[in-house]
């Protein structure tokens, strides 16, 4: 009763209107009191004795009713936007922190009039410097993956085909030569091209059937997961060079399509069905490689080709010097290719010998 008698006749109208506005409606609302003093005088408080020993403040002129509901009228979501205006202004006054000046210069690299990218997940983009300082302008690579070729490796190496299952993968390779050396003839740019769209798939194949039996079986890979899926970047790399050198036309493009859909399937299936029969006929595919980046370099040396500059891509990854030239290049390759013909007949091999590859560390950088 002493409650009721001293408040103010203001605040009991605007109680009033705000239970009358919510007539009709599934508002749930809630009062906040003010202990501010009413005309003059200090909040009245009745003490509660035997129920609740806090004092309880008399409701001022400033008293404020809030509510809330499962859907917010016209009237709330006004406010909201208000509040959501007033919180955008307050964050735009704030200094702007390192992972701020990092999140907006997102996505730019060497050309800086592309939009960064906005994502409400926040993830900075990595700002790479080489060892003189100057920003690392790659991002299909990393300076930690780049690598000296090793050139010393010996390029006549050959596995001489003795059993069935050798003779078979031999001489799927020497056919599959035959319409190579018709299509491209001399034209050893767009050959290396398109040999490794080709080259740059075994790796991936093995790699992703090896993962799964690993995730299948509960056990370790040996490493061979990660040491096929290396073979494939490393040909994969080839290829972003040597698009540098030699612009495939429409028909190569349409070409790389077909011979990509064939092969992959089919070497798929021949892993499944005897891992020792594919690492055998990707050994042989290597020699071929071999082969032909030794006839590219006798034509380079011999004029034919012309012997331009590096790409800048080449230089960095393989760590070559600056003037280096397209004959480097090629040297390079082939060391790789040469260094991938020994990792798949050593991983045949381990077949033939009764072993499963998990049982063989991989050669995991042997290039």
């Amino acid at each position: 009763m002493m409650m009721v008698s001293r408040m103010n006749s203001g605040a009991t109208k605007q109680v009033a209107a705000s239970i009358l506005g919510m007539a009709g409606t599934d508002r749930l609302f809630f009062s906040a009191m003010s202990t501010q003093a009413v005309g003059g005088r200090p909040a009245a408080t009745v003490q509660k004795k035997d129920l609740f020993p806090a004092d309880v403040p008399v409701w001022s002129k400033t008293t404020s009713v809030y509510w809330m509901q499962r859907g917010y009228s016209s009237r709330s979501q006004s406010t909201i936007a208000l509040n959501n205006e007033k919180d955008h202004n307050e964050q735009e006054k704030q200094p702007k922190t390192d992972s701020d000046s990092v999140s907006a210069e997102a996505g730019e690299g060497s050309n800086n009039d592309k939009k960064g990218i906005v994502s409400y997940w926040g993830v900075p983009p990595s700002r790479i410097t080489k060892e003189d300082g100057s920003e690392w302008k790659w991002t299909c690579f990393r300076p930690w993956e780049t690598y000296k070729s090793d050139l010393s490796i010996d390029l006549e190496k050959h596995h001489v085909p003795t059993t069935f299952m050798d003779k078979v993968a031999y001489w799927t390779v020497k056919s599959l030569r035959l319409p190579t050396d018709l299509f491209f003839q001399r034209r050893y740019g767009c050959r290396a091209m398109m040999l490794e769209t080709v080259a740059a798939v075994p790796g991936m194949v093995g790699g992703m059937l090896l993962h799964c039996k690993s995730l299948r079986r509960f056990e370790h890979s040996g490493g061979w997961v990660k040491a096929l899926l290396e073979e494939a970047e490393n040909e994969r790399m080839h290829l972003m060079t040597f698009m540098e050198v030699a612009k495939p036309r429409w028909y190569e493009r349409a070409l790389v399509f077909a011979v990509q859909g064939v092969f992959f399937n089919a070497y798929f299936l021949g892993y499944v069905i005897s891992p020792k029969f594919a690492h055998r006929m990707v050994g042989y595919l290597e020699e071929e490689a071999i082969h032909s980046y030794t006839e590219f370099l006798k034509e380079l040396d011999k004029g034919n080709i012309k012997n331009v500059p590096a790409p800048a891509i080449a230089i960095d990854y393989w760590q070559l010097p600056a003037d280096s030239t397209l004959r480097d290049v090629v040297m390079v390759v082939r060391a790789d290719e040469a260094h991938h013909r020994d990792v798949n007949h050593f991983a045949s091999d381990v077949h033939y010998q009764g072993h499963e590859l998990k049982d063989s560390p991989a050669p995991i950088g042997y290039h």
